[in-house]
């Protein structure tokens, strides 16, 4: 027999051997499908038991953040300490102690000026941005720039309520008038050791805050008609 031949053979042999497998295949589908129609209970079972699963690990994070949030209290020697970014966990953490719902830490790379953002129990959107400093005090102050940074994304592209500028260290006093002018609030070393003790929430402990949002039907425009 010539090469030709014989390639030829053993190409129809592995097309044979392909087309075997992928009919075998699709008849253990259609075996395993018939099989569960006939016996629906299990696909009852699957059903559950992923229902089960998923609700066990909703339940655990949930639980997980009440344990870490119920009585959390911080020094300002244990905030002094931390990294920058368990600097903003520990702020978002603060904030769900205090009863907001979905406080979430949302820092990093693109995070347009908001580290912590979460509603209050009135309704109040609250976006925080963290300046951490390892030497408190002694550390850079917080200056105009970076509440300039604040002021033009916390509102306009963040939507917030209430903004504020959070750190364990100073606020230079031209940052302070210039919060003052804009509506922002400041939280600095002397307020964020207050708050961290656990005393009152930070909505009791700062001033002038906005009214609380109304119910979010009340919320809705109005729907102008032309006449």
């Amino acid at each position: 027999m010539s090469r030709r031949c014989r390639r030829g053979v053993r190409r129809g042999d592995k097309g044979l051997v392909a087309f075997g497998v992928l009919a075998v295949a699709a008849l253990s589908v259609v075996k395993a499908v018939q099989w569960l129609a006939a016996h629906e209970w299990v696909l009852v079972v699957l059903g559950l038991s992923a229902l089960v699963a998923t609700a066990g690990r909703c339940y655990g994070r949930a639980r997980a953040v009440r344990l870490r949030t119920q009585g959390l209290t911080y020094s300002i020697e244990q905030i002094d300490a931390m990294h920058h970014s368990a600097f903003e966990t520990a702020i978002r953490d603060l904030l769900a102690r205090d009863g907001s719902r979905d406080a979430l830490r949302c820092g990093g790379r693109g995070d347009l000026g908001a580290d912590v953002k979460g509603h209050d129990p009135l309704g109040r959107l609250w976006v925080i941005q963290c300046k951490h400093r390892r030497a408190g005090l002694d550390g850079s102050a917080v200056g105009t720039p970076d509440l300039q940074t604040l002021n033009g994304t916390g509102r306009p592209v963040h939507r917030g309520d209430v903004v504020v500028m959070v750190t364990n260290g100073r606020v230079t006093r031209p940052a302070r008038t210039f919060a003052r002018q804009q509506r922002l609030h400041l939280v600095d070393r002397r307020v964020l050791q207050q708050w961290a003790r656990g005393v009152r929430p930070l909505w009791e402990i700062l001033p002038a805050l906005p009214p609380p949002r109304p119910p979010a039907r009340l919320r809705r425009r109005p729907r102008w008609r032309l006449s």
